[in-house]
C-alpha cells in the first residue's frame, strides 16, 4: 500500500515538473526569437528610412537639375515651353521607307492595326509668344 501511495504522489510531481520545465524553455526560446525578430525590424526600419532618403535626395529638382546640366546653371522651365522642330528631308524619309523590314505571315496575322497614340490637352492648342 505504502508503494503504492508513494507512486501516486511521485507521478504527478514528476509529470507537472517536466511540463514546468518545458514551459520555461519554451518561454526562453520565444524570448530569443523575439529579439531575433526586434533586430531584423530594426534593419528593415534602417533600411526603409535610407531608401526613403535617397528617393527624395534622388527625385529632388535640384539634383536632377545638377544631373542634367552637368554643372551648367539650370532653371526651370515656364508655364509653356515652344519648342520647334524641323521637318525632315525628303531624302531622309524615302530613305527610312526603304530601311522599313518586311512582314513576315505570322506577323501580319498577328498584327493588332493601328497604335494609340496619346494626344496632351495642350498638343491641339498654338500658343503663340509676343
Amino acid at each position: 500500500m505504502k508503494l503504492s501511495r508513494f507512486l501516486s504522489i511521485i507521478l504527478p510531481l514528476t509529470v507537472l515538473s517536466v511540463v514546468y520545465v518545458w514551459q520555461q524553455t519554451e518561454v526562453v526560446s520565444l524570448a530569443y526569437e523575439g529579439q531575433r525578430k526586434l533586430a531584423q525590424f530594426q534593419e528593415l526600419l534602417d533600411e526603409n528610412s535610407n531608401l526613403r532618403y535617397n528617393l527624395k535626395r534622388n527625385t529632388s529638382l535640384v539634383y536632377l537639375g545638377s544631373k542634367v546640366s552637368g554643372g551648367k546653371e539650370f532653371s526651370m522651365p515656364g508655364s509653356y515651353c515652344l519648342v520647334k522642330v524641323d521637318r525632315p528631308s525628303e531624302r531622309s524619309l524615302l530613305l527610312g521607307k526603304r530601311a522599313a523590314p518586311r512582314k513576315t505571315l505570322a506577323a501580319r496575322l498577328l498584327e493588332f492595326g493601328r497604335e494609340a497614340q496619346a494626344k496632351t490637352i495642350h498638343s491641339s492648342l498654338t500658343f503663340k509668344t509676343e
